[in-house]
Order: C-alpha cells, then structure tokens, then sequence
C-alpha cells in the first residue's frame, strides 16, 4: 500500500476490491462456522458463507481449500472420510486446538473491525 495521508487511505480502503479485505477474514469465518456446525465439507462451507452473506461473500475453491489444508497440517483442524454414493466426501472439523484458536481468531477480528471503525468513523470531541 502507498504512503496516504488519512484522507486518502480512507479513499483507498473504500475502493479496495471487497474480495481482497474478505480474503483476510476467511480463517476466522471458516473456525467460527466449524464451531456452530461441528463438521462440514468444503462445498457445504460454501454455499452457508453465500447463504449468511446474502450472496455479498463467494469463496472460491482456490482461496478456502489451501486454507482448509493449511488448518490442518497445523493442527487446527481435523479430518473424517465418509463413504457418500460412490464418493468420498472429507469433513471438516475443530479439534481441542482449534477451538481454542477460533476464540483468538474471533477476537483479533473484532480488534481489526473496532480498529477500523476508529479510523473510518472517528468520533468527535
């Protein structure tokens, strides 16, 4: 990002393509609808995130299955095979660690969103 004067940056942040600032926020999304929904399979991850967002947030395979993959090899997550027709279908769950790390990761999105707030909506004395 350039070096902006406040004004700008506020320019900046309005015209960034929503795509780019949802990308950053897609760990704790995908922890916190693993919490609510115990398991899930990818394309199932999808369309609850089209489906709570009115349309307004569309994952692509690209950005959540190397996420996903990468929740996993860290531990975060967990992974159950099920025999669906003639498919293998790979749910999706929180392990102990993971559902630790989706407190942290709801919080320091809530810490991004007060900051941003402060920025784009400073209050006046």
């Amino acid at each position: 990002m350039p070096n902006l004067s406040i004004h700008n940056l506020f320019r900046y942040i309005r015209s960034m393509d929503k795509r780019s600032l949802y990308k950053g926020c897609l760990e704790p999304v995908i922890l916190q609808l693993l919490q609510d929904n115990n398991r899930m399979y990818g394309y199932e991850i999808t369309q609850k995130v089209k489906e709570l967002t009115k349309g307004e947030l569309n994952i692509t395979e690209g950005a959540l299955y190397p996420l996903l993959h990468k929740l996993e090899a860290s531990g975060t997550l967990e992974v159950e095979m099920e025999n669906i027709g003639n498919r293998v279908r790979k749910y999706y769950k929180l392990t102990k660690a993971g559902k630790k790390q989706t407190a942290i990761a709801a919080e320091e999105l809530n810490t991004f969103l007060e900051t941003m707030q402060l920025l784009l909506k400073p209050k006046t004395a």
